[in-house]
This record gives C-alpha cells, sequence and structure tokens, in this order.
C-alpha cells in the first residue's frame, strides 16, 4: 500500500482550497455524527466474520479524519485515511492517531489489488465529474477485494461538475447525481446495490447514500470521449479474478485488437480507455464459467443498462462481443 503517490494531475480548484483552508474548514464544521461510521464497521465485522476480506478499511476523502477511526471500531483492521489535500492529512492524527496516512486523488487510488478489505467515501466522490466517477469506481473495485463493504455518499440532481450557488469556500466544484445513473453506475463498477437512501446529506443538496458490496466480477473502464465501447457478454469467473475481460490464454480479443492498432498494451483496458479512447463493459456483469448459465432477462436488463450508457457519454461506435447475448436480448433470428 504505498503512501507515497501524491496526485500528478493538473491544478484542482477544489484541492487548492482544501489545502489552504484546511484548518479554517475543520473550526467551520461540525464533526459528522458517529453512527453512521459506526454502522459501516459493523458491517466490517459481520464480512470478516463471515469470511470475507481482512484488508485495511479506507476512508476515502477523509478530511480530519473525523469517521476515521470509527470506521474500525470492534474490528482488527487498520484505518487508513486517504485525503487529496495533505493539509487535511495533517489534521487526522487529532482524531485518529492510529490510522495510516495516504495522500492521494480518488481517480488514481494507490493500493494493491484486492488489498483493502472495506472503503467509505462520504460527500468526496462529490468533487470529480460524473462522467469521471465510472473509472475511479473501477479503481475502487480493482482496490477492494470481493466481499469488501462499500459506502458512498454524493449529492442528489443532476450537474457534471460546478460550484454550490452559494459556498462559504468558495472555489470548490461539485458533481449531483440522478438517482438512476448512479445505481447504472455503482452496478457498472461490479458492485452489488445493497441499498440507497436518499435525503441523509445535512443540509441542501440532499444525499444518496449507497451501501454496496464488492463482487466478484469486471468493473466498467468508461468515460467522456470514447471512440468504441466493447461490449462483452458476461466476464468469466477466470477474467473477473484476473481483472482483465477476454484474459484466458488463447482468447482472441486482444491480440486482435493490438494487431488492429486498436490498443497497444496487451490486457490493460485502463490504458485502451485513457490512451485510445477504447472502453469496455459487459451487457451482464455477474460472472459465470460459461455464457449459457445466464437467463434471458439478465440480458434484457443488461442491454437496457448499456443502452442508458451509451446515450450518457455517447461513444462514436458501440461493438458487441457475443451472438448468443445478441440474440437473447435483442435479436433472436440475429446471424
Amino acid at each position: 500500500m504505498p503512501a507515497d503517490a501524491a496526485p500528478t494531475a493538473g491544478p484542482d480548484p477544489t484541492r487548492a482550497v482544501y489545502e489552504a483552508e484546511a484548518a479554517r474548514w475543520q473550526a467551520a464544521r461540525r464533526s459528522p455524527d458517529p453512527a453512521p461510521a459506526r454502522a459501516f464497521a459493523a458491517r466490517v465485522r459481520a464480512a470478516r466474520r463471515a469470511g470475507g476480506p481482512t484488508g485495511p478499511v479506507a476512508d476515502l476523502g477523509c478530511g480530519p479524519g473525523w469517521s476515521t477511526a470509527a470506521l474500525v471500531e470492534g474490528t482488527d483492521a487498520r484505518a487508513v485515511a486517504l485525503d487529496v489535500a495533505g493539509a487535511m492529512l495533517d489534521l487526522v492524527p487529532g482524531h485518529a492517531p492510529a490510522a495510516a496516512r495516504v495522500q492521494a486523488s480518488l481517480a488514481h487510488l494507490p493500493f494493491r489489488p484486492r488489498s483493502l478489505g472495506g472503503a467509505h467515501a462520504i460527500k468526496s466522490y462529490v468533487h470529480l465529474a460524473q462522467s469521471a466517477v465510472p473509472l475511479a469506481l473501477a479503481e475502487l473495485h480493482q482496490a477492494t477485494a470481493p466481499g469488501a463493504p462499500v459506502e458512498l455518499l454524493v449529492f442528489e440532481g443532476d450537474v457534471e461538475l460546478a460550484p454550490l450557488e452559494v459556498d462559504d469556500f468558495p472555489g470548490r466544484r461539485f458533481s449531483r447525481w440522478p438517482e438512476a445513473r448512479l445505481r447504472d453506475v455503482v452496478e457498472g463498477a461490479g458492485f452489488a446495490l445493497d441499498r440507497l437512501d436518499t435525503g441523509s446529506a445535512t443540509g441542501p443538496p440532499s444525499g444518496l447514500r449507497v451501501q454496496a458490496t464488492r463482487e466478484r466480477t469486471l468493473p466498467d473502464t468508461v468515460g467522456p470521449g470514447m471512440g468504441l465501447l466493447v461490449c462483452g457478454l458476461n466476464p468469466s469467473v477466470y477474467s473477473a479474478d484476473a481483472g482483465v475481460g477476454f484474459a484466458r490464454p488463447g482468447n482472441r480479443f486482444w491480440p486482435a485488437a493490438l494487431a488492429a492498432g486498436l490498443v497497444s498494451r496487451d490486457r490493460d483496458p485502463w490504458h485502451a480507455l485513457r490512451a485510445h479512447g477504447v472502453g469496455m463493459t459487459d451487457v451482464v456483469k455477474r460472472a459465470t464459467a460459461r455464457a449459457d448459465q445466464l437467463d434471458p432477462q439478465e440480458y434484457r436488463d443488461g442491454m437496457a443498462r448499456i443502452e442508458r450508457l451509451v446515450a450518457w457519454l455517447r461513444p462514436g461506435l458501440v461493438c458487441f462481443v457475443g451472438l448468443a447475448g445478441w440474440r437473447a436480448a435483442v435479436d433472436r433470428r440475429a446471424v
């Protein structure tokens, strides 16, 4: 779990505000009710008792660390406090002295694959554009182990990234989410949506609180500006465990994509998206050993999600890999 991966992206006005105003922000805000963080700790305990992941629990966008210690209360897990602003991390020892501190962006998590036993992000993904969140949640999926509990709180509405109308810390930017799109993005990122509550933020705008579990599947690697979106039928268990679609030796997808010049790195969907605008998703997110283990209704529900994803992110082309799924979901006479 490297702690030296500070963000290297371009200027971030929200981060600049928190770097300059961390102490004043802490003084102007009340520490949150610890009950939600303790409830999350209960989910961590339950997952561990059931034989689930045992890695550390991350407080993503921890701020001064008000909730960090409570997230692991009554567990043997170590807390990790992550924030993009070093000035916020400097305040964490005053509230969670035992927590490890990591400075990093939510868009580039510096954790080993499957190393986290849980992740808690309260009003932190709100500082990313909606269209950047699918890939950020793919990073979270990669960092968490199957069965890990996850909780997110975002703002309700439909705003890509903009300042609040009234903000006592001007310069910050926020996104707001329609509930239906948030559900699609969480599912597409490879998490089972256990519960979604509304109105759970303090003050306007209202919040959407997601309780989810990291599934044994693949996350979407999608974003704005895609020239091509590749849609597989569903992940194989082999690919889900490898963390890459079409991963099995002998599968022709990646050799063909390399030969065609669509991508330049073998079995690297993140690079395919960032360097070449090639996104990847699956019609059905549930991983199976064989495609014939899927129900036709799963295909139909999955195609509806793909339609909404395409209408939102508008890739130039969509390529469906798998005739059986197309027949089950769209046209049973397709050849």
